[in-house]
């Protein structure tokens, strides 16, 4: 996604958001601190701090932050810990119908901050007073952005390549929402230990396809998926699923025309994603209906499977993709 880049300020803006950062540094975050500089003020502002490790170094922040803006893909991942953000940059229609009702609550109850990219509003950002500002979009992004928000706010940054377990207890330790964290850990181990242990013959000697189109598909084409929430079966589960040779990029960069899709007819067991409705999402619905996918002998024995992926970068999303995961592998036909 292109972004349109910011508008030139000038100097007044920069003498008010430095203005800003000054006074919130003053107020310690929680506006009890009178601003002296004895020893015994260093010793409480120090005792309502913390150090957080980020691409941007080490970050002082509060130790219990209460208006918290997320920008770029820290989102929907903060909101999923039950975090309640004050501003937020923009998440897809495709993001917000899949998430649970009170969570979009929380997202619609945010202000708009600017695009999920660069294109951030410093001034309405700086007017909702955050305390400190969780930020995953692109390096040239942060290029652009990164020293503003900082002068903002206390400001933590991750780049787009930060693996998602990572990223998770990342947001919970800097978010301090690291208790919901913990349950979501615990009932995500128990669900790949159920799945192993209820289908573990059956992945064994099972060879699996993930594929899928996306709504920026060119028509009449679709891909093999190695990244996303494939990657936890193939990885975490241990399903049998093609990927990239190492240095190669991901399978799913390369559009196959829907010619090749008699080629799926060497995998066992294929998968397809769905809603939460169990229909074929819109942008894959094509593909079911052409006559190569319905003679495919995996379709036609009842192997191929939907799966509701509603994303794979915070365990509750990945949480429900294993609950889908495990339903449909429970449909599977015994083999003969």
């Amino acid at each position: 996604m292109s972004n349109t880049p910011l508008m030139r300020r000038g100097a007044a803006l920069a003498a008010a958001l430095m203005s800003a950062s000054l006074l919130l540094t003053a107020c310690g975050g929680d506006g009890d601190d009178t601003g002296g500089t004895s020893a015994d003020s260093r010793g409480d502002k120090a005792a309502k701090t913390r150090s957080v490790k980020a691409e941007n170094g080490t970050v002082e922040i509060p130790a219990a932050p209460r208006r918290i803006v997320t920008i770029g893909n820290t989102n929907l991942p903060f909101i999923d810990l039950g975090g309640k953000p004050v501003g937020v940059t923009e998440a897809s229609d495709s993001e917000l119908a899949v998430l649970p009702k009170e969570q979009r609550a929380a997202y619609e109850a945010a202000e708009i901050v600017g695009s999920n990219g660069g294109e951030v509003d410093v001034e309405k950002l700086a007017a909702l007073k955050p305390d400190l500002i969780l930020v995953q979009f692109h390096s040239n992004d942060w290029a652009k952005v990164g020293k503003q928000l900082e002068a903002v706010a206390p400001t933590v940054y991750w780049g787009l390549d930060t693996e998602w377990k990572s990223f998770a207890d990342a947001i919970a330790e800097a978010g301090n929402v690291a208790d919901a964290l913990e349950q979501q850990k615990a009932d995500f181990e128990a669900k790949v230990a159920k799945i192993q242990e209820t289908y573990g013959e059956t992945i064994k000697d099972t060879s699996f396809v993930d594929v899928s189109r996306g709504d920026w598909s060119d028509p009449g084409t679709f891909y093999i998926a190695d990244i996303g929430c494939s990657e936890i079966a193939r990885d975490d589960i241990g399903l049998d699923l093609p990927e990239a040779a190492e240095g190669k990029d991901p399978l799913a960069y390369e559009s196959l025309p829907f010619e090749q899709i008699g080629e799926l007819s060497e995998y066992d067991v294929i998968t397809y994603p769905v809603g939460a409705d169990g229909k074929p999402t819109a942008p894959f619905a094509p593909v079911v209906k052409t006559n190569t996918w319905k003679s495919l002998p995996a379709v036609r024995s009842g192997r191929a499977l939907g799966v509701f992926c509603p994303g794979n970068n915070s365990y509750g999303p990945v949480n429900q993709y294993l609950d889908s995961l495990d339903s449909a592998l429970a449909t599977l036909p015994v083999k003969q």
